[in-house]
Formats: structure tokens, sequence, C-alpha cells
């Protein structure tokens, strides 16, 4: 229903009285729906009496931190988040998560002074042409709710949402609009920093505090960027300059997300500032530069961010790709591995010598992927040496090199390099040229193995990709040991994912081989929404894998004028399963859906 400002009918229905919460009321009605454990009832009525005068931190706030247990089915905690709903089917308001990523924040800000919406605990969230959504955290005083219509112009739709997240977007928001308000006024002045950092600029995330306590207003703007994309699990940032107004993305799950826009000079003025927390040249705005910068969030995780600038039609466009530890080094179940591949993916990398291929397109996780294998075979006996463009992600436990080429330090030049430094693994970011081919083969038949990437669409292409790129192909079927082809696909949020519908003949035929049965068992899931997901359905990805290893039958196909029709052909008689064959996989046990596959396979030749 809709939540209007003579709000009088709605709480004719409850014995909480009109105004803001008080504890000992919110308590009592806890107790009388019988939502708090038997158990716990006797300790919730001493804690009224302890804290009966404590006015300043809401009362959903203090529930939530006596961790009462719930008396009523689900059990467990009484959390923040269950509380307020509660609340908001006590009283008949709808209760809504707030997903920042899709609040208009300029527009909303611009309704409301900061003042105002900290005094009556409200947060404007969409603007439409003839409603205004509004949050709020105290849904029994609305007596603002005629003047926010006057101001807007607009019927006032009045939302209920947990009180901590209220605060929490409240500050970030006013903050953020508050300091490219200020940076909007003189950006000429702004102050973007006083020196070069060193390669690793560490940069403390989360110390601004109040929105008035830092007047830097580039810094502040920059530092919440930073940390909100933490906060929404983005893997990139994009800072794109436009003519009348620059835009803020997040890529989250491979999806783009608008986040923000901000003026011209704003934009200009932060892409400045990541330049010197980067390390990039800030006088030269004609040519693309690469940087890095190492950051370390309020929790205290460490996280490097790869830095690219791109001039534009309109300015310098950056764009950051965020490593996260936790996600670049994970084990090989955990990257979405089945058993069988992921036992015939160790054979590969643990043999002695030879070539080990990634491939796929940009975004497909081959990075991850090279990272958490070299980790795994990086111990204290082994020589691990990597030369990248540029380096991904820095570890203690390789000898990482990053091509130069304003010195000549190319990929073919490092690995020369590389030979000289008595490597057992080495680690080649791409393989682009013939001349890197070449030096890869090299270090292979010298007795190292070598790790790489390349970009093909899938594992048997690859082998016809080095060989028009100039390689040998008696040379190629002596060094190559095998490929591993893959994607990164969308999973299904396993907190509200359900059984879906029977998929028919059609929708499998997107995915199916030809001549291919379907699984014996099928569990097809479609997506839900929920807090966890943001509404999406969706949450994190898995990897579809396609590992094609070379055996003694495949390298006899090996020669100058090979067809790619016949190699794949016995690379399936040799028992390869394909991107589909894993897709099909996926989606019959309800980890993905047929359309999220569709949309990443590569097209059928």
């Amino acid at each position: 229903m809709e939540s209007r400002a003579d709000a009088g009918s709605q709480v004719t229905t409850t014995d909480l009285p009109i105004g803001r919460l008080v504890f000992e009321q919110v308590a009592r009605a806890l107790l009388a729906d019988g939502l708090v454990d038997p158990d716990d009832c006797e300790r919730l009525r001493f804690s009224v009496e302890a804290l009966r005068h404590d006015g300043n931190i809401h009362p959903l706030v203090l529930l939530a931190n006596l961790k009462l247990k719930a008396g009523k089915a689900p059990s467990g905690e009484l959390g923040l988040e269950r509380l307020t709903e509660w609340l908001a089917a006590r009283i008949g308001m709808r209760y809504l998560h707030v997903d920042p990523t899709r609040v208009d924040v300029p527009s909303v800000a611009s309704l409301v002074t900061h003042a105002y919406a900290r005094r009556h605990r409200i947060l404007p969230l969409s603007v439409e042409p003839q409603r205004l959504l509004v949050a709020t955290s105290e849904p029994l005083a609305l007596d603002w709710v005629g003047d926010v219509r006057h101001m807007a112009r607009r019927e006032v739709e009045v939302v209920l949402v947990n009180p901590l997240d209220l605060h929490r977007y409240t500050m970030q928001f006013f903050g953020v609009i508050q300091s490219v308000q200020g940076a909007g006024k003189d950006a000429r002045n702004v102050r973007v920093g006083s020196s070069l950092p060193s390669f690793e600029q560490l940069v403390e995330l989360g110390r601004t505090g109040d929105v008035n306590a830092d007047d830097q207003h580039i810094v502040h703007i920059v530092d919440w960027l930073l940390q909100y994309a933490h906060e929404q699990r983005a893997s990139d940032i994009h800072l794109e300059p436009r003519r009348d107004i620059g835009r803020v993305r997040f890529r989250i799950d491979g999806v783009l997300h608008k986040v923000f826009e901000m003026p011209p000079p704003v934009m200009t003025a932060a892409t400045s500032r990541i330049k010197v927390l980067s390390r990039m040249d800030l006088g030269e705005r004609r040519r693309p530069q690469d940087g890095r910068i190492k950051t370390r969030s309020p929790g205290g995780r460490e996280v490097e961010m790869r830095v690219s600038t791109m001039p534009t039609a309109f300015g310098e466009k950056c764009v950051l790709r965020i490593f996260d530890p936790d996600v670049a080094f994970r084990s090989i179940e955990q990257l979405g591995f089945s058993h069988e591949e992921a036992a015939g993916w160790k054979d590969l990398v643990e043999r002695p010598h030879g070539i080990v291929l990634v491939t796929g397109p940009t975004g497909s996780g081959k990075t991850t992927t090279l990272y958490s294998t070299l980790k795994r075979l990086a111990t204290s006996d082994v020589n691990v040496c990597t030369v990248e463009d540029p380096i991904e992600m820095i570890s203690p436990e390789f000898n990482q090199m990053q091509v130069q080429h304003n010195i000549d330090l190319d990929f073919a030049t490092g690995v020369r390099t590389l030979l000289r430094q008595d490597p057992d693994i080495i680690m080649i970011g791409e393989i682009r040229d013939l001349a890197t081919a070449q030096m890869a083969v090299q270090a292979s038949l010298t007795g190292h193995l070598v790790l790489s990437t390349l970009h093909t669409n899938d594992a048997a292409s690859a082998v016809t990709r080095l060989l028009d790129l100039g390689v040998p192909h008696y040379l190629l079927a002596s060094t190559l040991n095998g490929v591993l082809a893959q994607r990164l696909v969308r999973t299904l949020c396993t907190h509200c994912k359900r059984p879906g519908p029977p998929l028919v003949e059609s929708d499998w035929a997107a995915v199916l081989e030809p001549g291919e049965a379907l699984p014996a068992v099928m569990q097809p899931h479609e997506p839900v929404g929920c807090l966890e997901c943001r509404r999406t359905g969706y949450l994190g990805r898995v990897g579809l894998y396609e590992l094609l290893p070379i055996t003694p039958a495949l390298r006899r196909l090996f020669h100058a004028d090979m067809n790619l029709a016949s190699f794949t052909a016995g690379a399936r008689a040799e028992g390869m399963r394909t991107l589909r064959q894993a897709a099909l996989e996926k989606v019959a046990e309800g980890i993905t859906t047929i359309e999220e596959v569709r949309a990443v396979l590569p097209p059928r030749e």
C-alpha cells in the first residue's frame, strides 16, 4: 500500500503511538506479538528498564544488539533486517532493502538538505514524474510528508528501511554530493596531491568521517568511490567523461551499473587524483597510461587495483580493475572445475616442461585461473617467474616482471631474460606475436614449464592460432601439453533460487552439441531475487571449462595446413568435454540458466 502524510489510518491498527519510536513501546509490541523466544522474554524486560532513557540510538538497533532468539519460524537470531520487516508488517507499511546502485544520487539529494534528512531520518530514493519514493526509519513520525510533497510537487510514497542502512547511505550520498558541489565551485584550485607516491601507494579508505570533516573534496569523492566499489562487490570502476555530465559505472558480476554522475570539471579532477595515486604522469593527457593502486578498506583488507586511462573526445576515460586477493587466489575447486577437469588440469601443470595455454575473451577469468594455479605451484623449492603487461596482482611468491615498451622490454625480451634467471616455471601474460611464441617454445624445449594466455574462442582454435602466427607444426607438436578454454557465467543466488518449469527441446538446442543426449537428471532452476543478490536473482560467477590435453593421437594431426574441424572432431573423440557440455551440466544442476550460458558461449561454426 502507499504511505501518505495522513497516516493516522495506519496507526489505528497498532498500539504504537504516532511520533518517534520509543524503545520501551517497541519492545512491548515485540513481546505482545510473540516474536521473542520465551527464554529471552525476561532478558528483554530487563533491557527495557536499563535502556528506557537511551533515545539517541534507534530502538530497532538496540533490539538487534540484544541478539534475541526468535519465538516464531524461521528460527534464529532477531537481526536488524528481520526486526525492520516485522515493524513494517505491523504498521502496514512497505518494507524495502535499499540497493544503492539504483539510486540516482544527484537527483534525490537535491530534494532535501542533509540536515533536514538527518533530523527526520529520511532519504529520498527515486524521483518519477508522478511519484517520489522516500525511505524512513521512523514510520510513525510523518509530519514531514506534507512539506516534501509541496517541494517535490509529487505524491510521496514512504517505505520503511533498515535504520543503519538509512544512516549510512544518508551520510555517503549527501557527503559525496557536498564534495562534488564544493569541487565544482573552483575545480581549477582543487589540490589532488603534492607528490608522487611509491609503486604500491597505500590508500586508507573510510577515514573521512562526517561529511563536514574533510574539506579536500576530490579526495573525499575518490575515497568514497573506492570504498563504495568494495561494498558493492564491483570488479571494475569506469569513469567516463561526457560533454555535459560525466558518469561512473561499476561492473558487478559481469554487468555494468550506473552509480553516479558528476560535472566534467569534477570528473577531470577525480581522474587526476587517481592518476596521482597510481603513479601516472599527471601532465600527459594525450596518451594512454597504466598504473596501480593498493588500498586498505575500513575492515583492514588490502586490495590492489589496476588503473588504465584512455584519451576520448571529452577527456580521459579511467578504468580501475579491482583484484581482490580472496577472488584472485582461489582453489581449483572454488573456480568451478569438476573433479575430472581438476584432475586433468593438475596433470598438465605439474609436468616438468612444455606449454600450457589458457584461452578465452577478455574478462573470462584467465588471469584468476593462472594466478590460482601458480599460487599452488610456487613452493619453496620452485622458482616461478612471470612477465606481464601489466602485472595484474602482486604476489610475494612470484618473481614478476612488467613489460615496458618505452624501453623495448616486450614479452619476447622478458622471456629471454627470464631464461637466464634459472626459472622452473615461466608465466607469460599473453602470446601476441611470433617472437613471443618462439620464446615460449624455446623455453619449453630447454626444460621449463610455460604457462600463458591466448585470445581464441575455444581450445582447439589455440593450435591453429599458433600455426597462423608462424610457429612450425613440428615444434608445436613437441612442446604443447594442453589448452584450457574458459568462460565466466553468472550463478543463481543460492538464497532465493527455485525449481523452474521443465525446459523444452528448443531451450536446450542452444546448448546441446549435435547428436548429444540430455543428462539423465535435470533440475533446472530459475532466478527469484532477494536481499543477498540485490533482487537480481544472481550472485557470483562460476567458470565453464573446456580442457584439451594434447595426446599422442592429437599430436599426429599437427601439420602446417591443419583443418580446425577435423582437429576438433579428433579432440572430442579423445574425450574432450566442450564448453557447451560444461554449460549443459551447470544448467541441469540448477547452478545457472539457459539465458546466461547462451550469452557467453561461442557461436556455432
